[in-house]
C-alpha cells in the first residue's frame, strides 16, 4: 500500500489514509487502496474501525482536482462511481465505522466521513461541500448523506453556497458528535495535540463499542442503515428479523444469563461473536 495505513490493536482496527503531503487527497490510487483494505479486514477478530487522515492539518481536503480537472464526462462519472463504491462499502460495512477528522475534511474528505456510522472531530476541523466553486456537484454521496444528516434545507445551503463551516457549527447542525481539543496544563502549554486526543477519543468509543455483543451490533448497524430506507411499517418488520437473529447465539445466552445471575459471582467474560 502506497497511500493507506493498516493496524490492528485487539479487537480495533484503525485505517489511516496517508497522502499528507497533498492534504491526503483522494485520488483513483486511493480509492483503491482503501477499498482493497477494507476487504482485507478480518471481520472475524476486528469489532470497529477508526479511519483518519495522517497528520494534524488534514482528515481528507477533498478528491484530486488535478485529476478530476482533465476528465471526460463517462471518466468523470466512472470517477464518482468508483468514489461512491468505495464510501458504500464504508456505509454497509457490517461493523461500526467511526472518522476521526483532524482538520480539513472538503468535499470527498466530508463525504467519506458521512459514510462513517459515527464522526468525532477536532476543534480546528472544517467541513464543507466546495464543489459548485470547482463547476461540478458533490460526486460521492455529498448531495445525499449531508441532507439525510442535518435535513435538506441546511444541506442545500451549504451545498449551494460552498461555504466551508468549522467545528463548533459541524457539532450544532448535528454532522460530527463531539469536538475535541488540545489538552493544556496550569501555564498553557500543550500536553497533548487535538489530535493525540482525537484518536484516543475515537479509540475509547471503538472500545467501548467492541466490548458489546458483536451480532447484536452489527444487527443494530443493519437495521438502522435499512431502516432509513423504507416506511416505518417495513423498518419495524426489518428490526424483528434482526431481533430474532440474535436469539439462540452464544452471545445472548450468556449475556442474559449474567444479568439474571444475582450473586455475580463469575466476572464478565467477553462476548464470543457466536
Amino acid at each position: 500500500m502506497e497511500y493507506i495505513l493498516y493496524e490492528q490493536k485487539g479487537a480495533i482496527a484503525t485505517i489511516t489514509i496517508n497522502r499528507e503531503k497533498a492534504l491526503n487527497a483522494l485520488n483513483s490510487t486511493v480509492l483503491d487502496e482503501l477499498n482493497a483494505t477494507l476487504d482485507a479486514v478480518d471481520l472475524d477478530t476486528v469489532r470497529a474501525l477508526i479511519i483518519t487522515g495522517a497528520g494534524e492539518k488534514s482528515f481528507v481536503a477533498g478528491a484530486d482536482i488535478g485529476e478530476m480537472s482533465t476528465l471526460t464526462k463517462a471518466e468523470g462519472e466512472a470517477f464518482g462511481k468508483k468514489g461512491n463504491d468505495v464510501f458504500r462499502k464504508i456505509e454497509t460495512f457490517p461493523i461500526p465505522v467511526i472518522a476521526a477528522v483532524n482538520g480539513f475534511a472538503l468535499g470527498g474528505g466530508c463525504e467519506i466521513s458521512m459514510s462513517c456510522d459515527i464522526r468525532i472531530c477536532t476543534d480546528n476541523a472544517v467541513f464543507g461541500q466546495p464543489e459548485v466553486g470547482l463547476g461540478i456537484t458533490p460526486g460521492f454521496g455529498g448531495t445525499q448523506r449531508l441532507a439525510r444528516l442535518v435535513g435538506a434545507g441546511m444541506a442545500k445551503q451549504l451545498i449551494y453556497t460552498a461555504r466551508n463551516i468549522k467545528a463548533p457549527e459541524a457539532y450544532r447542525i448535528g454532522l460530527v458528535n463531539d469536538v475535541i481539543s488540545a489538552t493544556l496544563d496550569e501555564a498553557g502549554n500543550v500536553t497533548a495535540t487535538a489530535k493525540q486526543n482525537l484518536i484516543a477519543a475515537a479509540e475509547k468509543m471503538a472500545s467501548t463499542i467492541a466490548k458489546n455483543a458483536p451480532i447484536a451490533v452489527r444487527n443494530c448497524k443493519k437495521a438502522i442503515n435499512e431502516g432509513l430506507d423504507a416506511s416505518m411499517d417495513e423498518a419495524i418488520v426489518i428490526e424483528e428479523k434482526l431481533f430474532g437473529d440474535c436469539f439462540e447465539t452464544e452471545d445472548q445466552k450468556y449475556g442474559m444469563a449474567f444479568f439474571l445471575d444475582k450473586n455475580k459471582e463469575k466476572v464478565k467474560e467477553p462476548f464470543k461473536n457466536k
